[in-house]
């Protein structure tokens, strides 16, 4: 997967490309505006990672005209404009997710993983792990071949987990994925709740493992 990185803070591109190229992935560096939208019109790319404030030129504008001419990759906004209607205007202006600087890299690679798992064309409808079976076309669960009910919010979050089976996902990443508004973000015992939900409905109380002080993951030996 090919992966784009707009950024004009020489050292901060710099660690960006170091990152991405010691996970294996593929990437091209654009320092600026101009230069990034050379490299749209001439490769395609799964992912985009662009900074909001480019030294020449708006990233917001390059965003717009991405999904204008109908550019199929992901876009990831990075910015310091933590602001939420700053979030909403990006959001709103077709991008795909947001990240306000300064973030962990930790949180980058795992918010990259869902955007790029998401635009995958060649995933399947389907995710197992043991006798639990996630159907993300029909929005089904099944355990042991018998179909469970299960919320939006608690079948978003086992898609989440499901889709990242080797990855501890923090409460406050889970909040995000869940809520619109940001107000539940702040509020992490909701993730808590959602949780304990999932465990009694699925019948397996080891299979969403609390990692202590940070979140949860998949226990796949459950």
């Amino acid at each position: 997967m090919n992966i784009l990185v707009v950024e004009d803070d020489v050292l901060t591109s710099k660690q960006l490309v170091k990152l991405l190229k010691s996970e294996k992935y593929c990437c091209d560096l654009a320092n600026g505006y101009f230069e990034a939208k050379e490299h749209l019109d001439k490769n395609s790319y799964s992912l985009v990672l662009l900074d909001w404030n480019l030294g020449d030129g708006d990233g917001l504008v390059l965003l717009k005209e991405i999904r204008e001419l109908d550019i199929e990759c992901a876009v990831l906004m990075l910015s310091a404009n933590s602001e939420i209607y700053d979030r909403v205007k990006v959001l709103d202006s077709g991008a795909d997710d947001y990240l306000c600087k300064p973030y962990s890299n930790i949180e980058l690679l795992a918010r990259m993983r869902v955007l790029l798992r998401k635009d995958s064309k060649e995933k399947s409808s389907f995710i197992s792990i043991g006798d639990v079976v996630l159907n993300i076309a029909t929005h089904e669960v099944f355990v042991d071949n018998v179909a469970i009910g299960l919320t939006s919010a608690e079948f978003d979050l086992l898609e989440l987990f499901m889709k990242n089976q080797n990855i501890v996902i923090t409460r406050y990443q889970l909040s995000e994925h869940i809520n619109k508004d940001n107000y539940s973000v702040k509020h992490s015992n909701i993730i808590d709740v959602h949780i304990k939900n999932l465990r009694k409905k699925l019948q397996k109380k080891d299979f969403i493992q609390n990692v202590r002080g940070v979140g949860y993951k998949i226990n796949k030996s459950s």
